[in-house]
């Protein structure tokens, strides 16, 4: 088991870079959007190559980072039951989901997007769009990123496990704090308490 927790540290920690990385296209997507915006307005001028870059950055995005989201503890879940159940059933069942859900369906998606990604790459495919991009970049981004996912998956897994034997914290509490949501609804009810302090003091 212990070989199977430092596996999962290895995994872990190439999500980490990768999604820490990732989070650079955001900002190069806003100024490639930014820029394009302007150009157009400005210059009445405009690439279907500046859209494209825009979606195949937001693309990257997506797909790269699952495997770090799903590392934070980030994706949606809709636990209103499992929540109310003891904290060895919930690792059972994620345990479960894992297996017989996220597994197969990344694996899947997985196997199926390389030939799609490699018709792409040797027919050098470009955009169908004038002055688009080539296209198997883009494509390339699928099984990428769901190869990230399954083995941010296989990670989750052995953590899960490991949990269950006592050989490691539980997977899913990765916030010693507030989540991202609870931080942000903390924040609008501050921000409408001062709004209604600042009316009252109007008044």
């Amino acid at each position: 088991m212990n070989a199977l927790l430092a596996l999962s540290r290895v995994i872990d920690a190439v999500n980490r870079r990768v999604g820490q990385a990732v989070t650079w296209l955001i900002l190069l997507a806003v100024l490639v959007s930014a820029t394009n915006a302007t150009v157009r307005k400005v210059f009445n001028l405009s690439s279907n190559a500046w859209l494209e870059l825009q979606w195949y950055l937001f693309g990257g995005v997506f797909l790269l980072a699952a495997g770090y989201t799903l590392l934070k503890n980030e994706h949606v879940r809709v636990d209103v039951l499992a929540s109310h159940l003891s904290r060895r059933t919930q690792l059972c069942i994620e345990i479960f989901g894992i297996l017989f859900f996220l597994l197969p369906m990344a694996g899947l998606i997985m196997w199926l997007s390389w030939p799609f990604f490699m018709d792409s790459f040797v027919n050098l495919e470009q955009s169908s769009n004038a002055g688009g991009l080539i296209r198997w970049p883009a494509k390339f981004l699928i099984p990428i990123g769901f190869a990230l996912l399954v083995a941010a998956g296989v990670s989750h897994l052995i953590k899960c496990v490991g949990c269950l034997a006592g050989l490691c914290p539980d997977p899913r509490d990765t916030h010693p704090g507030k989540s991202a949501e609870e931080e942000l609804a903390d924040e609008i009810a501050r921000e409408a308490e001062q709004r209604e302090a600042a009316s009252h003091e109007e008044r």
